[in-house]
């Protein structure tokens, strides 16, 4: 029986999504999604393109970006979270989009 080559590749996936989306929406959906359109064309793809990621999926509110180094996707992490710190400060916390991100490293 012949064996199969598979190629496998070391890759860091970041996994984000916003922390009470469905109550901001709730409160205003319009606003919300205004601000999330925003901080995608401003922030988060200036962000992954800057540190060499690769939009896999997004959702309402979530995101998968693959990058071919984990300090990339770090980096990338934190510019988005110190970028949304400085957009927040004009909003009150119940109004603020904060954005959870997690990272995975394998094959």
């Amino acid at each position: 029986m012949a064996s199969e080559h598979i190629e496998r590749k070391l890759a860091a996936i970041l996994a984000g999504d916003i922390a009470g989306y469905s109550r901001l929406s709730g409160a205003d959906e319009e606003g919300t999604m205004r601000r999330l359109r925003a901080l995608r064309a401003e922030l988060i793809g200036p962000a992954i393109e800057v540190y060499r990621g690769r939009i896999v999926k997004t959702t309402g509110d979530g995101i998968l970006v693959e990058f071919v180094s984990v300090v990339d996707a770090v980096r990338c992490s934190i510019e988005v979270q110190r970028g949304l710190a400085v957009r927040n400060a004009d909003f009150v916390p119940e109004k603020r989009i904060e954005f959870r991100i997690g990272i995975h490293l394998g094959t």
